[in-house]
């Protein structure tokens, strides 16, 4: 029985402090206690990695062996984690681990961590920490290698991923890189559904949709390799100016609506539409983000993920999903543009969820009176309960949006001066060349881009 010390102590420790209590006991039972003296060695260099260790008392020195001399790449003392490596990847050891005092460790096995993970699923949030952890740190190591991709610096994270800035070692072309969270990428539904999705969405090819390059499988999780947009959410932007004027709304909503029609007539629905799933590039060309939760029409929403202010009546209950569901999504967002806020309060997100499902939202135009009339019907149309009472797919709202439209929209960056030329570019390459030329494409297509250049590009094949 875990002593309430025990459990003080596991939670001071890096990786074991995010562990929830329900979890906390059925680890410290768990762990073998052990003793090292003074100048003995517990890891050995290139042995097979089966458990990780914790200090309780004392320190020790990492040191990495190479051409017959020992070199010390770090010092470790109470609290710290030895060997966490172990189990995500059963690798053999990078370096030997020597005991400078007499120390006290706890250890724990692969297959026992393993085992209590597979019923405290709130055990995985200690994998994350650990590769979240390699990831961040500042020197250059093989556990910040993805594939092709070093990772260089965090972006941010949500409740499913941690994306980070990369660079595609070959080509040194910048990537935002994904990692999914490890409760997620260890359930083997979620997996296996994932897997299908990613090779979906890379083989899209649309301006208002985020650029799926590769998908690695390491560390016990998934990382989706994607494009990198400099620019910010539209979550963030209304965080700083609060309302958008209605001609940027208009803009961003017909972009939205011109990428899901892309995916819909693809079979994919999003089922995440939300403002902070919405990137805003420097020039105003808005991406679509996020495909993680996104289905095929007629899928029934089980699991109630989502984002609980955004779903709608019919996710919420656990029916069937189509397009019309994401367009519920656009109208919230749409609602959130033109007025700063959501329609609804929430402070009880379960009583949230009983209110899109009996509640008709409430009319934009009580706090934003300039609405134009079309971009208010728009809501209360995309946002009825019923969704045959919505518009039944988005190319009917580009039809109502679209004449409010009265020039580019802002924010687009047009070259209007001086008439266009047109220059042809052949390349003949053959077929096992296509990955790596299909990252020089894309990193030409961006530097393009920044010139104001549009760039087309057609693939025949028997040429």
């Amino acid at each position: 029985m875990a002593s309430s010390a025990d459990v003080k102590f596991l939670k001071n420790t890096r990786f074991f402090q995010s562990l929830p209590d329900n979890a906390m006991g059925a680890v410290l039972e768990n762990f073998n206690y052990r003793e090292v003296k003074s100048g003995e060695r517990f890891i050995n260099q290139g042995e097979p990695g089966d458990r990780c260790y914790i200090i309780q008392r004392g320190t020790c020195a990492v040191r990495v062996e190479k051409e017959g001399e020992l070199h010390t790449v770090g010092r470790m003392g109470p609290g710290d984690v030895v060997g966490e490596m172990a189990i995500l990847t059963g690798e053999p050891r990078s370096a030997h681990v020597d005991a400078e005092t007499d120390m006290e460790i706890l250890s724990i096995t692969c297959k026992q961590f393993d085992r209590i993970a597979g019923i405290q699923s709130g055990l995985r949030t200690v994998l994350t920490e650990i590769i979240a952890n390699r990831l961040s740190s500042r020197k250059h190591m093989a556990e910040r290698t993805i594939g092709k991709y070093v990772v260089t610096d965090i972006i941010g994270q949500g409740g499913y991923a941690i994306v980070y800035k990369g660079v595609h070692s070959g080509l040194n072309m910048p990537v935002a890189v994904k990692m999914m969270k490890h409760d997620m990428a260890m359930e083997e539904n979620f997996l296996t559904k994932f897997r299908q999705e990613a090779r979906t969405i890379a083989g899209f090819n649309h301006e208002n949709i985020i650029k799926v390059y590769d998908y690695e499988e390491l560390f016990r999780t998934v990382f989706i390799i994607m494009e990198l947009v400099e620019g910010e959410s539209v979550q963030d932007w209304l965080e700083r100016e609060k309302i958008l004027p209605i001609p940027r709304t208009i803009d961003f909503l017909i972009q939205i609506c011109s990428g899901l029609d892309y995916a819909h007539q693809r079979g994919i629905v999003h089922r995440d539409i939300k403002s902070a799933n919405m990137f805003v590039r420097n020039d105003g060309l808005l991406k679509l983000l996020d495909f993680g939760l996104s289905c095929p029409p007629g899928t029934e929403n089980v699991d109630f993920t989502g984002s609980i202010p955004y779903m709608s009546p019919e996710e919420i209950m656990g029916e069937a999903v189509d397009q019309r569901t994401d367009i519920y999504s656009l109208g919230i967002t749409a609602y959130e543009m033109v007025t700063g806020q959501r329609p609804f309060p929430e402070d009880d997100l379960m009583a949230l969820g009983n209110i899109h499902v009996e509640q008709d939202i409430p009319d934009p135009a009580g706090l934003r009176p300039d609405l134009p009339e079309a971009l208010r019907a728009f809501i209360l149309k995309a946002c009825a309960r019923n969704p045959d009472q919505r518009f039944q797919n988005v190319k009917q709202i580009i039809e109502v949006l679209q004449p409010l439209v009265a020039n580019k929209g802002p924010g687009r960056q047009q070259n209007a001066a001086g008439r266009q030329l047109m220059t042809t570019l052949h390349l003949l390459y053959n077929e096992d060349q296509q990955p790596a030329l299909k990252y020089l494409m894309e990193k030409f297509k961006h530097e393009a881009q920044e010139l104001g250049v549009d760039l087309k590009a057609s693939t025949f094949e028997n040429v």
